[in-house]
C-alpha cells in the first residue's frame, strides 16, 4: 500500500514510535470525545499506574481499556500478528469496551440506535455478511489512507457492536496504517463538533469523501515531516 497524498515512505518502527510516544494523547482525545473530562496530566498519572481523585472509577476504567487497547495493538503489530479478521477486531473489543459495552468482545446481537439521527444500522443478523464484504471491498482499495478510512467509517455506519464503534473503528484504522508503516490518526477533542457534524452526514448518506478529507487533516504535519525525514 503507499501514500499518494504526501508521498511518506512506509517505516513501520518509526511509526510505532511515533504512536507510542502519542498514547497519553491518543487516549485523552479518544475519552474526551465521550465526554469523559480528564485532563492530560490526569490521563498521564493514570498510565503510569496512579488513580486519580475527583473522576467515577468507571471513566478511568474506560481510560485503562484505551490504554490497554493501544498496547495490545503496538505488540500485535511488533510480533507481526495483527490482522482485520473478525476474531481479532472481537479480541481487541473486549479489551477497548469491557465492562462498558452492553456485551463485549463479539458481535451485537440485537439492534441498536445512533443519537442524532433517524439512520438505522443493519439488522444483526446481517453483521456477519457485512463484516466480509466490508473485507473484500478494503482490499480493493491501493491507497493506505483511503483504504484505512475505508475501513473506520464502514464499521461506524454498521455498528458491528452495541457500543465503542468509533473507537473500534478508529483503532482498526490506525492498526492498518501503523502497520504498513505509516503514521497514525489522532482525532482531537477540539474538533469534535466538526467530527459529530461530518458523521451525522455520513450515517445517512453513506458518502465517505467528507469525511475521509476531515480525518487526513487530522494527521500532524509535524509528524508527516518526521516521517519524511531521511
Amino acid at each position: 500500500m503507499i501514500d499518494k497524498q504526501w508521498n511518506m515512505k512506509p517505516n513501520r518502527l518509526k511509526a510505532l514510535m511515533l504512536a507510542k510516544r502519542q498514547l497519553a494523547e491518543f487516549v485523552y482525545d479518544a475519552v474526551n470525545l465521550e465526554g469523559i473530562n480528564l485532563t492530560l496530566p490526569e490521563v498521564q498519572t493514570l498510565l503510569d499506574g496512579i488513580t486519580v481523585g475527583g473522576h467515577k472509577i468507571a471513566d478511568q476504567q474506560v481510560v485503562l481499556n484505551q490504554a490497554k487497547a493501544w498496547r495490545t495493538l503496538f505488540y500485535w503489530i511488533e510480533m507481526g500478528q495483527f490482522q482485520v479478521t473478525a476474531e481479532k477486531i472481537c479480541q481487541l473489543h473486549s479489551i477497548a469496551a469491557y465492562e462498558e459495552a452492553l456485551e463485549w468482545g463479539r458481535f451485537r446481537s440485537g439492534g441498536v440506535t445512533i443519537a442524532g439521527t433517524e439512520y438505522m444500522p443493519p439488522e444483526a443478523c446481517q453483521l456477519d455478511q457485512l463484516f466480509d464484504e466490508m473485507l473484500a471491498e478494503s482490499k480493493g482499495i491501493a491507497e493506505v489512507y483511503d483504504r484505512a478510512i475505508y475501513l473506520f467509517l464502514t464499521m461506524a455506519r454498521c455498528q458491528f457492536f452495541y457500543d465503542v464503534n468509533k473507537r473500534m473503528g478508529r483503532f482498526v484504522m490506525n492498526g492498518v496504517l501503523l502497520n504498513a508503516g505509516y503514521p497514525a490518526i489522532n482525532l482531537q477533542a477540539k474538533r469534535q463538533l466538526e467530527f459529530n457534524e461530518l458523521m451525522l452526514a455520513f450515517y445517512v448518506s453513506g458518502e465517505q469523501m467528507p469525511m475521509n478529507l476531515f480525518l487526513r487533516s487530522c494527521l500532524d504535519e509535524r509528524i508527516i515531516n518526521i516521517m519524511k525525514e531521511g
